[in-house]
């Protein structure tokens, strides 16, 4: 009869005990967030600005490993795998989907269910790539902060560091929507700052090489717009400078560190971080259609003295005073 009450009592006790646990197992499950990161391709620029939001979500208590599930995927610089990447976090929604760059934004936002919050980041003109309709009120399920380059800026830079250069090579993907629309501003901006534009296209990193070497002998200085594509070889336009002695300048200053010789632009680190409070707000509760889309307004100068060096040009004292970083 004991042994029939000990064991009716321990069993009840092991229950209780399992239903704790499957109730904690519950809670914390309803706790945890999911994050899905769709990136184009990896990159200082982009990988900096999936560090930013991280780190953000990190200062706001979302954890990784903790409360905080991170999903990532990477294109590998191709569209149609962008394109199954968005086509898998449409099948099981995240809390919250991170795009970076503009192909994967768009990927995201032609397949996510319209309930799905996307913010994107590293995106220069949303609404040319159709991502909104308005840039203070978004609307839909999507928001983000953009990267468009101050290309007035960028220009003045040149024209100041190479008062004599008559012509600007620019490299660009033409498959890339943000890389098109900087192309376009350009052709409307260099003639008012003294330069002829020399554009040539890369469709893929293997043609980035061919496609700086045209270059040699048009080009009085090159620049590398916010493209996906040419960034991720940006080493062979740096090349291509040395070996024919132009300037080469960068739309990000990421890539200042890759040889390039100055940038004046913003950190997309810091470009990250602001991201990151957008996914913490939606996270919270905020509704991404009615937050405003970002944009980065802090510019730094970034200058490299070892390029420099390697196309024989010093660079004025009065510049590197200015500078918030001498890479050497």
């Amino acid at each position: 009869m004991r042994r029939t009450i000990l064991s009716a009592v321990l069993g009840s006790l092991m229950l209780a005990s399992a239903v704790q646990v499957q109730a904690q197992d519950q809670d914390q499950a309803q706790d945890t967030v999911t994050l899905g990161i769709t990136q184009i391709v990896e990159h200082p620029a982009l990988d900096a600005s999936r560090q930013g939001v991280l780190d953000e979500l990190k200062a706001r208590g979302y954890i990784e490993d903790d409360n905080l599930d991170v999903i990532f995927e990477n294109a590998q610089g191709d569209t149609a795998i962008a394109a199954q990447i968005a086509r898998k976090f449409a099948g099981e929604p995240p809390t919250v989907l991170l795009a970076i760059s503009t192909p994967t934004a768009q990927s995201a936002a032609a397949v996510m269910p319209k309930t799905a919050p996307i913010v994107f980041t590293a995106v220069t003109d949303p609404l040319l790539a159709k991502l909104v309709a308005d840039m203070d009120s978004p609307g839909a399920n999507i928001t983000g902060v953009v990267d468009a380059p101050p290309l007035k800026a960028q220009l003045q830079l040149i024209r100041e560091m190479f008062p004599e250069a008559e012509s600007l090579g620019v490299i660009y993907n033409p498959g890339e929507a943000n890389s098109v629309s900087q192309v376009e501003a350009l052709e409307t901006l260099a003639p008012d700052m003294g330069f002829t534009l020399v554009d040539v296209t890369a469709s893929r990193t293997s043609e980035v090489m061919g496609a700086a070497r045209s270059l040699a002998g048009r080009a009085d200085a090159i620049y590398v717009p916010v493209d996906n594509t040419v960034v991720s070889a940006l080493e062979s336009v740096v090349r291509v400078g040395y070996d024919a002695d132009i300037p080469v300048f960068t739309g990000d200053n990421s890539s200042v560190a890759r040889g390039a010789l100055a940038s004046l632009g913003f950190s997309y680190y810091d470009m990250g971080r602001q991201t990151g409070e957008m996914v913490a707000r939606i996270i919270d509760g905020e509704d991404p259609g009615n937050i405003p889309v970002g944009t980065v307004e802090k510019l730094e100068l970034i200058v490299n003295s070892s390029a420099a060096e390697a196309i024989g040009y010093e660079i004025p004292a009065e510049l590197q005073e200015r500078a918030v970083e001498i890479i050497e």
